[in-house]
């Protein structure tokens, strides 16, 4: 790993992690409503303000992962699979999925053997969900200064709980969306624009051929005035719950957003699907290089409250 890499920026990490938690709960107050009404209250940009803003799995994984950063500096895999158990175990109800209700438990009891567990999952091929990309934006903001080095770590930090390349790739995609788009904007806060079909290259460019790489660039290649519900029906918006058909549209979205979180999340939302994890994903990027700047003071009253360590 390079001297850059070595080097974390804490301070995008936790802004990244922010925006991942606020998408997170923003999104999920969509499900609770019908199909219709939630497509009219995006449409009019009328706020879900009836309940509060929980947060779910995606943003407890990434608490998780983000506490390994901030203790060994980078992803030692052992203490991730302890690390995402103990998580579990705290907290089991925030919408965990099938796969991970099987593996986490099993990784509490014998965390030294995470790839065996991990690749058991799906009759042995792993799982190619979405959880290791909704997961993934703090990390890519923590190797802001290198996004080789994001890239790389994304994947180590994938394989606890995501054995199949289609899972690790969502979560490498998302990771070096979310360096490239930290490492845009420098210390005194000046963020040059960033071309949308350049972004999506770059990141691209930082992910493993195969499904996923080949989505991102058709992301790219999509007209910069394409609606989100088309670019939805095109790349997928998570609904068959897989890295493939969530972290290219999710990505998409915070290319063409990447100075306005606010309006970065109505986008995704547009896309419905799996629409908390896509708004954690597009909330985590945006959020590596904007902080919570410009959001409206009534999303951060109603957004549930991360844990004191994160400040």
């Amino acid at each position: 790993m390079s001297d850059a890499a070595e080097t974390p920026d804490a301070t995008a990490a936790f802004a990244s992690l922010r925006g991942l938690a606020l998408g997170d709960g923003f999104g999920e107050r969509w499900f609770f409503r019908k199909k219709r009404e939630a497509i009219d209250m995006i449409r009019h940009r009328t706020t879900p303000g009836d309940e509060p803003w929980h947060w779910t799995d995606d943003t407890a994984m990434a608490l998780a992962l983000l506490r390994v950063l901030t203790e060994h500096g980078a992803v030692e895999q052992q203490e991730l699979a302890i690390s995402f158990a103990a998580m579990y175990t705290s907290d089991p109800y925030r919408g965990f999925g099938h796969g991970m209700h099987q593996l986490l438990p099993k990784l509490g009891e014998d965390p030294g053997n995470w790839a065996t567990y991990a690749r058991t999952l799906f009759d042995g091929e792993g799982s190619l969900g979405n959880g290791a990309a909704m997961r993934a934006a703090p990390l890519g903001a923590w190797f802001r200064r290198d996004p080789e080095a994001a890239a790389a770590q994304a994947a180590l930090a994938a394989e606890v709980t995501h054995a199949h390349p289609e899972g690790i790739a969502g979560g490498v995609a998302v990771a070096a969306a979310a360096a490239l788009a930290a490492g845009s904007s420098d210390a005194a806060g000046d963020s040059p624009a960033l071309d949308p079909h350049a972004f999506l290259t770059a990141t691209a460019e930082l992910t493993p051929a195969g499904i996923i790489h080949d989505g991102l660039l058709r992301a790219a290649d999509l007209p910069p005035d394409t609606p989100a519900w088309q670019a939805s029906d095109i790349l997928g918006s998570g609904q068959r719950i897989r890295a493939s058909d969530t972290a290219p549209f999710a990505i998409w979205s915070a290319a063409h957003h990447l100075d306005n979180l606010t309006d970065a999340l109505w986008t995704t939302a547009e896309g419905l699907g799996d629409v908390d994890t896509t708004c954690a994903i597009t909330g985590g990027i945006v959020a590596a290089r904007t902080g919570l700047r410009g959001v409206p003071a009534r999303w951060l009253e109603l957004a549930e409250a991360l844990p004191e360590w994160v400040g």
